[in-house]
């Protein structure tokens, strides 16, 4: 069996701005610094996303910019709104040859998805600049759970 690897991150701190759309929030000066921030932590850990699966808001975007500066980000529509299931089917259909999956997306969505995979109760949530790394093994496409090797949030760092 193949170990695979994926990383759930969740956008960091947006901003709420009145008469803008929302996927047109951008992020906060704490977001962008905690999106730098776990970006670091992730390179920090030795992981390197062979493909990054992002929602198409601004804040989004920006997140994975900033964390994963030079990755060949994937901007993928299904990811915004997109409840767990729905994330796990995008996963899922990822290429075999991809070791490393990165999604960023946004609540309640991911925070489900990595309670489903792991199995976890509700737990600490999943504040803006989260993110699990969960061990998988096995292919993409038979995706139905994993084990969760490090979790990081910039309220607890």
């Amino acid at each position: 069996m193949t170990a695979r690897t994926l990383v759930v991150l969740r956008h960091a701190a947006a901003a709420q701005v009145p008469g803008l759309a929302d996927r047109e929030r951008p992020l906060t000066g704490e977001g962008e610094r905690d999106a730098r921030r776990a970006g670091e932590t992730i390179s920090g850990m030795g992981v390197r996303p062979d493909l990054v699966l992002c929602s198409p808001s601004v804040r989004t975007r920006r997140t994975a910019e900033l964390a994963l500066p030079g990755a060949d980000i994937v901007v993928e529509h299904a990811v915004y709104e997109a409840y767990s299931d729905e994330l796990l089917t995008l996963i899922r259909r990822s290429d075999p040859q991809v070791r490393t999956l990165l999604l960023v997306g946004h609540n309640p969505g991911v925070h489900q998805l990595v309670r489903d995979l792991t199995q976890e109760p509700g737990g600490p949530g999943f504040p803006p600049g989260s993110f699990t790394v969960i061990e998988v093994a096995g292919e993409w496409a038979e995706l139905d759970g994993g084990r969760r090797v490090a979790r990081w949030s910039p309220e607890e760092h």
